[in-house]
């Protein structure tokens, strides 16, 4: 018996679960290739941020990372299930094929539901090598409006052009999904799941993580907003439109992520170093 499992302090596992604390696992850096190794780190910080902006719900939704192929083969990174945000490393992601089916050994395994939606943007768009996905209380309250993301703030309008909208069909275990969660969001970089949660899409985890916090400030502030016994202000379409082509810029790769992905990971080491374990 180690000490995890003893003391006044120990949880008991659920009978038929054992799943490490992902500080104890073997380093994977040295065994994976230096690009996988560098976008594990990079995803496993992203999910501990994630954690420091509060966009968590326990164990229960993903951010996922496309893996360059292998033998023609296309792979992503995915938490591992019952592993928390805050205590995600790059050696506990689980590595999975489109089918599902996790490539190399780990003790853990993956959640159906994030499967069946990041496997369906990762194969269907060649840009969005991430994909965030979380369930806040702010962003599930919008998603739960008749009428959505109104353009009641700057934040709102640098993003509402640009989100789709996918209707609620259940907890996401069904493959068949996949192809109607594609149709919805089409060429766009966020997305409002209904009922259920936000997503945004970007050409690495910087821009995802910046797209998402622009949508959940913007939710944040829609449902603050509405608090008040008048109705918000809204914006019209041609100011929605001009406010988005002048935030347009700040999700460019290469300045977007440039300008604001260091301070994070610097605020991150401060908080909460151990990522790249």
């Amino acid at each position: 018996m180690n000490a995890r499992e003893q003391g006044p302090d120990a949880v008991p596992q659920s009978p038929g679960f054992d799943i490490p604390d992902p500080t104890e696992i073997p380093s994977l850096k040295g065994v994976v290739s230096d690009e996988e190794w560098r976008l594990r780190c990079e995803l496993s910080a992203t999910y501990r941020l994630a954690a420091i902006y509060g966009w968590t719900d326990m164990v229960f939704t993903h951010i996922s990372v496309r893996l360059p192929s292998e033998n023609g083969e296309s792979r992503f990174l995915l938490n591992p299930y019952g592993v928390f945000f805050d205590e995600m490393t790059a050696s506990s992601l689980v590595k999975v094929n489109m089918d599902g089916h996790a490539i190399g050994e780990t003790p853990y395994f993956t959640n159906p539901a994030g499967f069946t939606i990041h496997s369906a943007l990762h194969m269907a768009r060649e840009d969005a090598h991430c994909v965030l996905h979380v369930h806040t209380p702010y962003g599930v309250a919008v998603s739960a409006q008749q009428d959505g993301l109104k353009r009641y703030t700057q934040f709102a309008m640098i993003v509402h052009d640009d989100v789709a909208y996918h209707d609620y069909e259940g907890i996401a275990t069904e493959l068949d999904e996949r192809e109607r969660l594609v149709r919805d969001i089409g060429s766009h970089n966020f997305m409002i799941l209904r009922n259920h949660g936000t997503l945004t899409v970007g050409a690495n985890c910087p821009i995802a993580f910046l797209r998402m916090y622009f949508l959940e400030q913007a939710c944040k502030a829609q449902i603050l907003a509405q608090s008040d016994t008048k109705p918000p202000r809204e914006e019209g379409p041609e100011m929605g439109a001009r406010v988005m082509q002048q935030g347009a810029p700040g999700f460019t790769q290469g300045l977007g992520d440039n300008l604001v992905w260091p301070g994070l990971i610097r605020r991150l080491n401060r908080l909460n170093p151990g990522y790249d374990h």
